[in-house]
């Protein structure tokens, strides 16, 4: 074997190591997008959960007033195909929906001390937990994917293949406000 036959056999070794890390990194990347999907997915699950249990505590509610429901209905519908931006904003119609019961129960004693009340109080706070689960896993695996995007050398493959961003899940604005706390 000749030095031509070297060369070429160092070239082909070079030219192999970079598809193979072309390929991985590639890989990685849509690894990382199918988790950011999937974590969305949990999302829609937790909101869907939270609508379902909303519904039935509205039914519980309506059995106490004679508050009209179907703008409570409107307000906790939910669709399917949200980017994160309109689960944030669904998510904050939900929050407003759950506000309302909670004064509206204050306003009616023997709703308040209902067992099937009580009942469904609880699956709305396992709920709730079961939604920040989602959320931060889905911030965790978009941070992830947003972070192997931008480093290099994956932000080549990033490029070439026209991964962009993903947009985190926030906080509503009041969330982000200290609590102000009184004590009578």
């Amino acid at each position: 074997m000749g030095a031509v036959g070297v060369v070429l056999i160092v070239v082909l070794a070079i030219v192999l190591i970079i598809v193979m890390w072309y390929v991985s990194s590639m890989n990685s990347i849509r690894r990382l997008a199918l988790k950011c999907d999937e974590a969305s997915s949990g999302i829609d699950v937790a909101l869907t959960k939270r609508y379902d249990v909303l519904t039935k505590q509205l039914e519980v509610v309506k059995e106490y007033t004679s508050h009209e429901a179907k703008t409570l209905y409107e307000t906790i519908r939910l669709r399917s195909g949200m980017s994160i931006r309109e689960k944030q904003e669904v998510l904050e119609q939900m929050n407003n929906a759950s506000n309302q019961f909670r004064l509206t129960a204050e306003a009616y004693p023997n709703l308040l001390s209902s067992e099937t009340y009580k009942m469904l109080m609880v699956s709305i706070a396992d709920c709730e937990e079961h939604l920040q689960a989602a959320r931060r896993l889905y911030n965790a695996n978009v941070n992830s994917y947003n972070t192997k995007i931008v480093m290099f050398p994956a932000s080549i493959v990033a490029g070439a293949i026209g991964a962009v961003s993903k947009e985190l899940f926030v906080a509503e604005a009041h969330k982000r406000n200290d609590v102000e706390m009184k004590f009578h």
